[in-house]
């Protein structure tokens, strides 16, 4: 009789800690929503947006195809790659491990777009 007694009393205690631990987990999960809410709405009107600054696309075509003999053809596909890309390699040719976007855009017939 002192045995079941002496479950019966852990059994108590160990199911009086289970909903003591669910009952502080479900009122901090609904106070961290709640507060989650409210730090949304207060910074929602003091959120500030950082951009990357623009990529100047023409300086750094020009510098790329200033030695080529066609500038106009180079300066028009190089622009379009800097445009989806925002990098442009270093030098005249070669580098473009600096730039991989740069160096994998083809063209509709499986050629390299970028000069």
């Amino acid at each position: 009789m002192k045995v079941i007694a002496f479950v019966m009393l852990i059994s108590l205690l160990l199911l009086n800690q289970v909903l003591a631990e669910v009952s502080s987990y479900t009122n901090s999960e609904t106070s961290s929503v709640s507060s989650q809410t409210n730090d949304e709405n207060q910074t929602a009107a003091f959120k500030r947006t950082y951009h990357r600054p623009r990529f100047n696309c023409g300086y750094a075509c020009a510098r790329r195809c200033r030695e080529t003999s066609r500038k106009k053809v180079c300066k028009r596909a190089c622009g379009s790659c800097c445009a989806k890309c925002q990098c442009v390699p270093p030098g005249t040719s070669g580098n473009t491990a600096a730039c991989p976007c740069y160096a994998t855009l083809r063209t509709h017939g499986n050629k390299l777009k970028c000069p």
